[in-house]
């Protein structure tokens, strides 16, 4: 319970910066909605763990909920990983590509 209670204090913590960070216009409207969203879930998963537990252990998994929620949350971050190496190569491209028209028209 004290670890539910400390965690839920962090993310209280965090989305009191996600809040500040909006009003000073340091973040996006979608970027404050994505991350409010993530810390809405998170403070529920935690509130709610007993029933995950529970859930998971009716669906077969051997382990708690919070290592199902750990399994799927390192999935999760493989995949913003590729996501965001996809983009950064793609950003690469483009920068080549005007790096190349730019020295071009310079040499004419």
């Amino acid at each position: 319970m004290l670890q539910q209670i400390i965690a839920l204090i962090i993310i209280a913590y965090f989305f009191s910066r996600l809040i500040w960070q909006k009003q000073k216009k340091e973040i996006s409207s979608n970027e404050f909605i994505f991350w409010f969203i993530f810390w809405i879930l998170a403070a529920c998963i935690i509130v709610f763990l007993k029933w995950i537990d529970r859930l998971v252990a009716g669906i077969g998994f051997s382990g708690s909920g919070i290592e199902v929620l750990l399994y799927i949350s390192i999935v999760v971050l493989f995949y913003f990983i590729f996501r965001l190496r996809l983009k950064i190569e793609r950003i690469e491209k483009n920068i080549t590509k005007i790096v190349r028209e730019i020295s071009l028209k310079d040499k004419k």
